[in-house]
């Protein structure tokens, strides 16, 4: 059965209730952990919510493919990364942001050459 529920706020019953745009504007949309690193070229998904799959593009280098797509590309992606401990920042080469996929992660050594990362979270909204 198919439906719509229409209204202002929520509420769980105890007090605490929120205005409907909270839940549908302030959730993700999709997240993600997952393993790059220790060799590992096929990106281990550890948990996520609607990511089907992780793509590795290069050494340290990754896409993020989504479950269902976002209704345009307007969404913000927050990421976070373990690396090795020579480690100097975390960025984006080759960068796009489709419906269907973020691309491209990386981590970069204080050489300027890519890492593999240990462990990485994203976490898109829209």
């Amino acid at each position: 059965m198919a439906g719509t529920i229409v209204a202002d706020t929520l509420s769980d019953g105890a007090g605490n209730t929120t205005a409907m745009d909270n839940a549908i504007y302030g959730s993700a949309k999709a997240w993600v952990n997952f393993q790059g690193g220790n060799g590992n070229t096929a990106g281990t998904i550890n948990a996520s919510y609607n990511v089907s799959s992780i793509t590795v593009v290069a050494t340290g280098q990754y896409v993020v493919n989504f479950t269902n797509a976002f209704i345009d590309t307007n969404y913000v992606a927050v990421i976070t990364t373990a690396a090795g401990s020579s480690a100097y920042g975390f960025g984006t080469s080759d960068y796009s942001q489709t419906t269907t996929q973020f691309k491209n992660l990386f981590t970069l050594t204080n050489g300027g050459s890519t890492q593999t990362n240990k462990s990485v979270s994203a976490v898109f909204f829209r």
